[in-house]
């Protein structure tokens, strides 16, 4: 007799927990780079953002009676990446305030993995920047050009720097423009040697590990190469007619471009499903956070060009193929 099963019928050996330990696995690089440049208080704000996200899941899930799904990985990831968009000098409870909004109203609320419709390390985010925009936006440390230093030797009061986002957009001098648009800026934001947040400012170590996923197919790079490259783009199309003072790979290196195009933009959960769709939702992402940057209040767009297209993925999701034999 034939057993009648739902589908699908063909399966394989990856599951989401595979996925999830794939995605902490190409943070890694990161993280490590993130600890050579800013100290070990990196990786203590880090551990504090994971816990807390790790705890409030837990916590959650026993309170409302749902099944314990800690173990697969998920609230990790969002405590690294919302660790990852604060600066090194943050108080300790910012990642903690951080990641329990990111799991309790971003994700749980909206039924857990799989249901939320925002990536909840970008809500977070965005809880943070509108709670404490001074926390987030003006409190940056120089990197300790490759000296690891202990937690005390960072404190609130250590010596702040601006980022070149934050010279892009308050300091257009002439002489500041020639130094962001120099050889040498170009290859400290690629190598990340510069101020910033945790885990943003090294786009070579950001590429390995995307580079990591796009091979075991846990990530679409088109959704990458459509948000990257239509900054890059648009960037370079303001910058020839000299509306934007500073050139597209000046754009794309700086920033959170990287890390939101490479590990944010192409969540499973809030990107679409069809290849089309991906592609509109890069190009749509890429050419909001350009807006924001060059007209916006803020110096950063990519939070929020990301949060916004996640808004419109059920309907880039209905242009799905039709289904062979079906009406229309």
């Amino acid at each position: 007799m034939l057993q009648l099963t739902p589908a699908p019928h063909i399966s394989s050996g990856t599951n989401t927990k595979k996925i999830m330990y794939s995605v902490i696995l190409a943070l890694t690089p990161a993280l490590i780079g993130s600890v050579y440049f800013f100290g070990w208080r990196a990786l203590f704000l880090t551990i504090l953002s994971v816990l807390s996200a790790e705890v409030t899941e837990y916590l959650f899930q026993k309170v409302t009676g749902r099944e314990s799904r800690i173990s697969n990985g998920s609230a990790v990831i969002t405590g690294i990446l919302l660790a990852f968009n604060i600066s090194v000098n943050s108080p300790w409870w910012l990642p903690v305030a951080g990641s329990i909004f990111a799991i309790f109203v971003a994700k749980q609320v909206f039924g857990g993995l799989g249901y939320n419709i925002f990536n909840p390390a970008l809500a977070g985010r965005a809880f943070l920047m509108a709670s404490w925009p001074s926390l987030m936006t003006g409190r940056w440390i120089a990197p300790n050009s490759g000296t690891l230093s202990g937690l005390s030797s960072i404190t609130l009061d250590g010596v702040t720097q601006a980022t070149p986002l934050s010279l892009l957009k308050l300091h257009q001098g002439e002489s500041v423009i020639q130094s962001l648009n120099s050889p040498g800026m170009l290859k400290a934001l690629f190598f990340g040697n510069v101020g910033g947040c945790i885990g943003e400012t090294s786009a070579l170590l950001l590429l390995i590990g995307a580079l990591y996923l796009f091979i075991k197919g846990y990530a679409d790079w088109r959704i990458s190469v459509g948000y990257i490259g239509s900054i890059f783009i648009f960037s370079g199309i303001l910058y020839l007619f000299r509306v934007s003072p500073v050139n597209p790979l000046f754009h794309i290196l700086a920033g959170g471009v990287m890390l939101g195009g490479l590990f944010m933009a192409t969540d499973l959960v809030t990107s679409p499903v069809t290849r089309k769709g991906r592609w509109i939702f890069g190009f749509g992402g890429g050419i909001i956070c350009v807006l924001i940057r060059l007209w916006g209040g803020y110096p950063e767009g990519v939070s929020y060009s990301i949060l916004l297209m996640n808004m419109f993925v059920p309907l880039l999701d209905r242009m799905a193929p039709k289904v062979y034999g079906g009406l229309k």
